[in-house]
């Protein structure tokens, strides 16, 4: 009897090690559950990534007016009864040398 207690014994403290320390044990089932962590907060991102493409569809499918922003935006198109204008910025030296405007004057109301 003492035998097999000790057999059994044996076997335990040989599963006890092969659970805490081989790679097959809890190690890996940490890395386990820091890959799904990682893998849902990506799903999560890409999720919202895939709510705002559907938004985005809709919207360009529903009216024309998210499809003149992103031609205006994206194509840098302009509307038909449209003037384009582009500012170009002056060096500073330019800058430094324009002088601003007088103030227009007061007029008052004759009696």
């Amino acid at each position: 009897m003492k035998w097999l207690a000790a057999a059994l014994g044996l076997v335990l403290l040989l599963l006890q090690y092969r659970l805490w320390f081989s790679s097959d044990g809890v190690s890996e089932l940490w890395q386990l559950r820091s890959a799904t962590n990682t893998q849902h907060e990506q799903n999560e991102a890409l999720s919202e990534r895939n709510r705002q493409l559907a938004a985005e569809v809709r919207d360009l499918k529903q009216g024309y007016a998210a499809l003149e922003e992103r031609a205006r935006n994206d194509l840098g198109m302009i509307g038909r009864n449209e003037t384009f204008y582009q500012v170009v910025p002056g060096s500073q030296r330019d800058a430094q040398q324009v002088t601003p405007l007088p103030p227009p004057p007061v007029r008052t109301a004759a009696r």
